[in-house]
């Protein structure tokens, strides 16, 4: 009872913000949509699913097996072998690499993981949910979208591949194990996480208070999907449990986490000495959640912690320049 008490006084002052308008009714829901649903390309991304993303006309996510749909898969010793190339980047010294994203997309993560463990130099341009005004320019209307002199990338999958192939083009294009670990993070992972984040009152607050912090909101965007948003995820999130399978939230994401690192079988990265494409995907899509309750609990409990902050290590300083 005092969640659900706690939730209704949060949706109370939400809409209270907003006058009893119908025309201000709807802004809000829009505003809420966009904090939930905000549309990242491949499969579903930290804090919406493919029913919810459908039922509010938003694309369908991704359900290809892993190197189907024309995806490239690439060998663990043609991933380590760029790893250890110290020039790569200057590939795209010259180039105009600018993201367009939303800052907690775990799947704009992946794109920015890859790029700064090259060290590609990169803008971002952060899109704003609502009106995407940003990719007006654009048809393809989701986020990831990569500019390279002028040419759009889409999809973070594809782009990282693009990249990849841009860079090292004698890669041999196989590799099993990469590849099952990356249509793991796309298929699997991503679906453990919305039910951790948004598992109590407080945690979905933290949530919606980091998406609308670091995100492209006016300050009355930010305040209507903070709290709005915050109450309509924590009972999305347990619909996300019952279609998902999960009985415990942390128990599911733990057990994401051990077989991560069991996956790894005692080699400081899954690409060997160096991290390849599928520990860039991993290490992306959990950078969004690791300062978060569920974040600090899932390190503090698990064997993840090790193998993330070799990675923070091995990734470095972010490649991104002002634009």
């Amino acid at each position: 009872m005092r969640r659900i008490s706690g939730i209704a006084l949060l949706t109370r002052a939400a809409v209270s913000m907003g006058g009893a308008t119908t025309a201000t009714s709807a802004t809000q829901h829009r505003l809420v949509q966009a904090a939930m649903l905000s549309t990242c390309s491949n499969s579903n991304p930290l804090w919406f699913t493919q029913r919810l993303g459908d039922r509010f006309g938003l694309s369908r996510p991704s359900t290809a097996a892993p190197c189907a749909g024309g995806h490239v898969c690439f060998s663990t010793n043609a991933a380590a072998s760029l790893a250890q190339e110290p020039h790569a980047h200057e590939k795209f010294l010259s180039k105009d690499v600018e993201l367009y994203q939303y800052e907690a997309c775990p799947f704009c993560n992946k794109v920015r993981a890859f790029l700064d463990y090259y060290n590609i130099p990169y803008k971002v341009v952060e899109v704003n949910p609502i009106s995407k005004k940003e990719i007006n320019w654009s048809d393809y209307k989701k986020v990831p979208i990569l500019k390279v002199d002028g040419e759009q990338m889409v999809d973070s999958s594809d782009i990282i591949d693009k990249l990849y192939l841009r860079i090292n083009e004698n890669s041999v294009l196989n590799g099993e194990e990469e590849m099952k670990w990356r249509g793991w993070v796309d298929n699997h992972l991503v679906h453990v996480l919305s039910p951790n984040i948004y598992r109590t009152v407080s945690e979905a607050l933290e949530s919606f208070d980091y998406i609308t912090s670091h995100g492209n909101f006016s300050l009355y965007e930010r305040m209507v999907a903070k709290y709005t948003g915050a109450a309509a995820m924590y009972f999305v999130s347990k619909k996300l449990k019952k279609r998902h399978n999960i009985t415990d939230e942390r128990a599911s994401l733990y057990g994401a986490a051990e077989t991560w690192v069991d996956a790894l079988n005692g080699r400081q990265f899954l690409g060997g000495s160096n991290p390849n494409l599928a520990d860039l995907a991993v290490f992306g899509v959990l950078r969004p959640i690791r300062h978060l309750k569920s974040g600090k609990d899932m390190v503090e409990n698990t064997r993840i912690g090790e193998w993330y902050a070799r990675m923070e290590s091995a990734v470095g300083e972010s490649a991104r320049v002002k634009a």
